[in-house]
């Protein structure tokens, strides 16, 4: 009869009402469990907030908060003699953060149908105080340690560090004094007291020993050194070979580093060299770590690990290494990323 389904037409739209359903209990349960994984966070030892002025007023860490809930992405700090205590956090979402007494740089993305890219100079009060320069996808930042100058790498192309050749990078220093920015691809780069002017040269990963000496990253042919640079001079020197995004020690004897040796593309493991001895110390992590150390002493490093297979969310962890080879490496600061150590005058 007309208006009546056949019973094939029936058995289609109970089928169609049965994918329907699977689906919305599908997303109930996803929703559910977001809700439940937020609450859980907040409710987690970690969460009572602790006095933003309290605690940068005395040593401290600061870094990107990626605990699940409101403040997820936001800077946030706590103070060394309780780094997995309750954090204060700002009003400021950053990416990636470094900071030093004087100011921070903050690393931020707006992402939509086109992701737009900020670099953003933080007075002590957390409020902008200004921008740097990007050409691309923000990777890395760096202050030196009265902050004068700041150093920014980002990607032109490209997405990672996994495959030598298929990426290319724009490193800059920038005086905060006055504002004039240099690109690293204008320095002479010497190694093995030869001057190197391959297309291929790239630079990232720089380090500040003072206002004018730094140590970085450079890349070309394949392979990778650790140089010595100067800002005034505008050149480069090639120290040894594999070492990638350097940090040195606050005594500045020793760069922490992490090297391929080995390892297949997209692997690495971390290790200190002594700028005195030469000597090379490879890390009790066993791990592969794609991150810049920073040093909480002259005798740990701290980086960042991911954990998004176990926890179904973009969360990380900040661990901690002894430099000398020894020991077991071990949570510092559950969910975060991008510390930096900060010891106000």
């Amino acid at each position: 009869m007309p208006g009546r389904l056949s019973m094939s037409g029936r058995i289609r739209v109970a089928v169609l009402a049965g994918v329907v359903l699977v689906v919305l209990v599908a997303a109930g349960a996803y929703v559910l469990r977001v809700r439940q994984q937020q609450a859980a966070a907040n409710s987690a030892p970690g969460a009572p907030r602790a006095e933003l002025a309290t605690v940068s007023a005395a040593p401290h860490l600061v870094f990107r908060n990626t605990a699940l809930g409101e403040g997820y992405g936001r800077l946030a700090l706590v103070p060394l003699t309780a780094p997995a205590g309750p954090r204060a956090l700002t009003d400021v979402s950053c990416e990636r953060v470094y900071a030093v007494a004087a100011r921070s740089v903050c690393l931020s993305a707006r992402r939509g149908i086109t992701n737009t890219y900020r670099a953003q100079v933080l007075g002590t009060d957390w409020a902008p105080a200004g921008e740097l320069p990007l050409t691309g996808l923000p990777s890395r930042a760096r202050l030196s340690r009265d902050g004068t100058l700041a150093a920014t790498t980002t990607f032109v192309y490209g997405d990672s560090y996994a495959s030598p050749g298929q990426f290319s990078t724009r490193t800059t220093v920038t005086s905060l004094d006055d504002g004039r920015h240099t690109d690293l691809e204008t320095f002479r780069l010497e190694v093995d007291g030869r001057a190197v002017t391959r297309a291929d040269r790239n630079f990232w990963g720089v380090t500040f020993a003072d206002d004018d000496t730094f140590y970085a990253t450079a890349s070309t042919g394949g392979r990778t050194w650790l140089v010595r640079g100067s800002v005034s001079a505008r050149r480069m020197t090639a120290v040894r070979g594999d070492v990638e995004c350097p940090s040195l020690s606050p005594d500045g004897t020793r760069v922490g580093f992490k090297k391929h040796g080995e390892l297949p593309a997209g692997r690495w493991r971390l290790a200190v060299y002594d700028l005195r001895t030469g000597v090379e110390t490879v890390l009790a992590e066993p791990r592969s770590v794609d991150d810049q150390v920073v040093w909480l002493d002259d005798a740990t490093v701290l980086y960042g690990l991911p954990r998004t297979a176990e926890s179904g969310a973009a969360t990380s962890d900040v661990w901690a290494a002894p430099a000398d080879g020894t020991g077991l490496p071990r949570v510092l600061v559950p969910d975060a990323w991008s510390p930096a150590v900060v010891s106000p005058s």
